[in-house]
């Protein structure tokens, strides 16, 4: 789950704001548990619990079945977040000047993929999931979900830098995951970034998180394929590159062709990855967030 500094993320916020439910999730993380089971760990009565339970439900941390039991069917409880991804807002210097490009998710002018692999639209399924020749489909221009196991995409987006501005920063920001044949929130996945043919790093995506509904998936979209990425920035300096301010490579915008009238941005899971755990993008129907590929130039 992904949360972020506005009233949206609130009810989570207020559903871990408390000691008893803090407890029902440690509780639940061991194993699943009905209303009875929790009161008497907890020392409360039912109807408490209850109204904990409900908390914990409207803030989609943990869900509530009914299962066979000895006598009948059993209410049970569990629980369906075990990671927490909190964004905050970007702090930017105010003096910078600013270009933005925003790339769509199907905009890729390259790629190379293995299965399972796949493409969608907010309305369909772009052709046969799992056969890679649909990713030639004229249809993909507008894809704003696509996922593969190995291989790459590739994208280019305009350099509108002019001769006369200095380069002081770039930023490259999407809405990124793993990719498991359905959905898998443990399935971690080493996806490398490469712009202007300059290695920018590798990063390590935990998951590919289905615990939850993407708050911009279409109707059509099932449950139980992958509803949601991580919202992640990758950011070049004159001193380093960072994904969401941790270091990720001794790469610098001196190393970085900024006088090529085209970039290209490759975002890729290497064959001989120690996590071969592939790459699910996510465009501004799909997911959490309403973005898709967005390149940032800040200039003096």
């Amino acid at each position: 789950m992904q949360l972020d500094i506005t009233e949206n993320s609130l009810i989570v916020y207020e559903a871990l704001a408390s000691e008893v439910r803090l407890k029902i999730i440690q509780l639940l993380s061991k194993r699943i548990m009905n209303i009875k089971e929790l009161a008497e760990e907890l020392q409360l009565s039912s109807a408490i619990v209850s109204k904990h339970i409900n908390k914990l439900e409207d803030a989609k941390i943990i869900k509530t079945e009914r299962i066979p039991g000895k006598s009948g069917t059993q209410k049970v409880s569990i629980l369906k977040v075990d990671h927490i991804d909190v964004v905050f807002p970007v702090q930017i210097y105010p003096s910078y000047e600013l270009y933005e490009v925003s790339i769509p998710i199907g905009h890729y002018t390259d790629y190379h993929i293995e299965p399972s692999c796949g493409l969608a639209d907010n309305k369909d399924f772009i052709g046969n999931v799992d056969e890679a020749k649909y990713f030639m489909d004229s249809r993909r221009m507008n894809a704003s979900i696509l996922w593969f196991t190995s291989g790459y995409v590739e994208y280019k987006t305009p350099n509108f830098i002019k001769p006369e501005n200095i380069l002081q920063q770039i930023d490259i920001s999407m809405e990124i995951s793993s990719e498991f044949p359905f959905s898998n929130d443990v399935w971690p996945s080493d996806i490398t970034f490469t712009l202007n043919d300059v290695e920018l790093g590798t990063w390590t995506s935990p998951g590919d998180f289905s615990d939850t509904r993407g708050r911009l998936n279409p109707e059509y979209w099932p449950d139980n394929l992958n509803q949601y990425g991580l919202l992640k920035t990758i950011r070049i300096t004159n001193h380093g590159t960072y994904m969401d301010g941790d270091p990720i490579s001794d790469v610098t915008l001196l190393d970085i062709n900024d006088r090529l009238d085209i970039w290209n941005l490759k975002i890729e899971v290497k064959e001989d990855a120690q996590n071969v755990g592939g790459v699910t993008l996510f465009g501004k129907y799909f997911g959490n967030h309403e973005q898709d590929i967005v390149v940032k130039t800040y200039y003096s």
